[in-house]
């Protein structure tokens, strides 16, 4: 069940695949914004799946956050969620990601509770009326 206080961390080591010059955000080998909002949401999406039914998932709503200081390659990120509010089916977590000397970034993200067959029904659905 869902409740608020439940909490959740994921960690990933900074190379090449995952800076700002692979991502095209920036032009520097360093731990990439957009890797990091990524690892927001993978953080809290896997915090509320371990929560829901098979057929449920959960979907980013939206994300505001900042990235406050550089990681090079080879150093390990931590981000960690908790869960902070639960209206109906809307979750909002607050994050915050951590290398081995500073906090790099911290926000809030909101994601949504789904039923899986019927949100890719609605997606089929517009599929099929772009083909129209």
């Amino acid at each position: 069940m869902l409740e608020v206080g439940l909490k959740h961390s994921c960690e990933l080591v900074v190379d090449k695949s995952n800076t700002a010059a692979a991502a095209g955000s920036g032009g520097l080998e360093v731990f990439g914004t957009p890797y990091m909002i990524a690892l927001m949401e993978q953080t809290c999406k896997e915090l509320a799946q371990k929560h829901l039914d098979d057929s449920q998932g959960t979907v980013g709503i939206s994300i505001s956050t900042n990235h406050k200081a550089a990681t090079p390659l080879g150093m390990k990120v931590v981000c960690e969620a908790e869960l902070v509010e639960v209206d109906r089916s809307r979750l909002v977590f607050k994050v915050r990601c951590y290398d081995d000397l500073d906090d790099i970034g911290e926000g809030e993200h909101q994601r949504f509770i789904i039923d899986n067959e019927k949100f890719l029904a609605s997606v089929n659905a517009k599929i099929d009326k772009a083909k129209k």
